[in-house]
């Protein structure tokens, strides 16, 4: 009886110490990332590539990221960028969080993800693996390194200025499936492309880097805001899609317990799990999009299916149905399932991808008369969904759908420094990434404490500065540019975009990992600041 007292209390006692124990010793976190923006792409640059990695780039800095960021990759730096990516990843432990930004040109082939080097020459499908990247190549192997969250985020489904002859390919990026404790996240749903960006920065860039800085997001929630917002500001041309499979808690920042109240989208907070009949269309819109399944389209055509907007919503689900059916088609890999997805879409975008299944299969691209048609847990598409695939793109702005702008948004309006966010100044130095002007955080939001503090890290160890900030802006701006400015060899190491300090010679023509310093030769981190102010050695000298 004594023994079980002593027992008993020494339980207490011990859950007690657990307790007391901060959080910050048990969950410790690395944070690392890779961001690549391709825009110099010969006869169909993106202008706003470049600048959508520097910004976010810049904003996972702020977050905490130990960031690796190029611009302008060829497919030899492309990969190994992304080789040596995955072997960092490897070698953090199983406290990290890795995430992977990649701006540019994605491409889909039987149902395959890739994406475009900036010297991609891609004439005819068959060229498409071996020209660009296989993205679930590399999805694959970060879901096998054992890590607390994985974010594959790619601002690549464009228009592509590839594949001009032959059988062609279907339009805007393949529908996947993320691995347990990943995100995979599109600026545009499955099978559908963004439109062409007109200002300095992208809608879907500027809007995942506003949900960032936001504070207390979880990432599915995070995600779903995005989505709102770039549909929002885009007029329904763009619908941003994800699969969120991350289960431990993470956010980028935390809102202090002095913030004030987050800016919620209250209508959908409040009517999300009410049947859409009972909420009015123009609220079941938005709670439908940020549901984004096809089962929460169809609720709402079947409880508004005169409303104007059910021309727009009709669109949306035309596209998840043909690509659901599709994903499951090559599922289950049998020619009876590619004649059954051709028979239900004739001239559908992945009609080529099929007829190239079949005749791997050796068998003829037409079905004999009888065979067993696949039902694929789909009906069938209504007749009036054929309009749709009339083009090999489905792009919502496209003026033959005419279809109706989307509501006035439910999420509070676009913070200002977002609204007015100047365009970075031009960068001439090969492979860096533009450096927009930073804009310190708000007070009330701050990274995590049990954050593994990023190296050399000048913005992470400022962000409410606005002193420092001030001075690094003025710095950025200021510095000479040109071949004039270059500084001699052996002159001291300078400060990279990211925060790499490298010698001239990294900065070649003939090393196009330049940025990558991680992977330069003749480059080495900067020795960290023991204060949280910018050192006068850190600025950027003239290059």
């Amino acid at each position: 009886m004594v023994l079980s007292r002593y027992v008993a209390v020494f339980a207490v006692l011990f859950a007690a110490l657990l307790i007391s124990v901060p959080a910050t010793a048990q969950q410790a976190e690395t944070r690392i990332a890779l961001v690549v923006g391709n825009g110099a792409y010969e006869g169909a640059p993106i202008a706003t590539a470049a600048n959508d990695a520097g910004l976010i780039a810049q904003t996972l800095q702020a977050a905490g990221f130990d960031v690796v960021g190029a611009r302008d990759l060829d497919e030899d730096a492309l990969r190994k960028a992304l080789r040596d990516f995955l072997d960092k990843a490897a070698a953090t432990g199983p406290d990290t969080v890795a995430f992977v930004y990649l701006a540019g040109y994605g491409l889909q082939l039987e149902g395959e993800t890739f994406f475009a080097p900036v010297d991609a020459r891609i004439p005819t499908a068959v060229d498409v693996p071996v020209a660009a990247l296989r993205v679930s190549d590399y999805i694959k192997r970060l879901s096998t390194v054992p890590l607390k969250a994985r974010f594959v985020v790619l601002d690549a489904a464009r228009a592509n200025p590839f594949v001009k002859t032959g059988e062609p390919l279907a339009g805007g990026l393949a529908l996947v499936e993320a691995e347990p404790g990943s995100l995979i996240a599109y600026n545009a749903a499955p099978g559908t492309v963004a439109p062409p960006e007109t200002g300095a920065y992208g809608a879907y860039a500027q809007a995942l880097v506003e949900m960032i800085r936001e504070g207390g997001l979880q990432p599915a929630v995070l995600f779903d805001r995005v989505r709102l917002r770039v549909n929002e500001t885009t007029k329904g041309a763009a619908m941003p899609w994800d699969d969120a499979r991350i289960e431990a808690p993470f956010v980028f920042f935390e809102r202090n317990a002095d913030a004030p109240a987050p800016a919620q989208p209250e209508p959908i907070a409040a009517l999300r799990d009410r049947p859409l009949g009972d909420i009015g269309a123009r609220d079941a819109y938005s709670v439908a999009v940020e549901r984004d399944t096809l089962q929460g389209y169809q609720d709402f055509l079947g409880a508004y299916p005169d409303d104007p907007m059910a021309k727009r919503v009709r669109a949306i689900v035309a596209a998840r149905r043909e690509a659901t059916t599709w994903r499951r088609a090559l599922s289950s890999g049998t020619q009876d399932a590619y004649w059954s997805y051709l028979s239900r879409y004739p001239r559908g975008p992945h009609a080529a991808d099929a007829r190239r299944r079949l005749a791997r299969l050796s068998a003829p691209p037409r079905p004999p008369e009888a065979f067993t048609a696949l039902s694929f847990n789909l009906p069938p598409p209504p007749q009036e969904e054929e309009s749709y695939f009339d083009r090999q793109v489905v792009a919502f702005d496209d003026p033959a759908y005419a279809l109706p702008p989307p509501p006035p948004g439910v999420l509070a309006p676009r913070p200002a420094y977002i609204v007015d966010i100047a365009p970075p100044p031009p960068e001439d130095e090969l492979f860096a990434l533009p450096v927009p002007l930073f804009e310190p955080v708000p007070a009330y939001v701050s990274a995590p404490a049990y954050i593994v503090a990023p190296p050399d890290n000048v913005i992470y160890q400022n962000i409410h500065n606005r002193v420092v900030i001030n001075e690094i802006n003025r710095r950025v701006i200021e510095r000479p540019r040109g071949p004039s400015a270059a500084v001699p060899p052996g002159s001291e190491r300078r400060l990279s975009p990211l925060g790499w300090r490298c010698r001239p010679p990294c900065r070649t023509a003939s090393t196009v990992t330049t940025a990558l310093a991680a992977t330069a030769p003749a480059c080495r981190r900067a020795p960290a600041t023991k204060d949280r102010t910018i050192p006068a050695s850190a600025a950027r000298s003239p290059h």
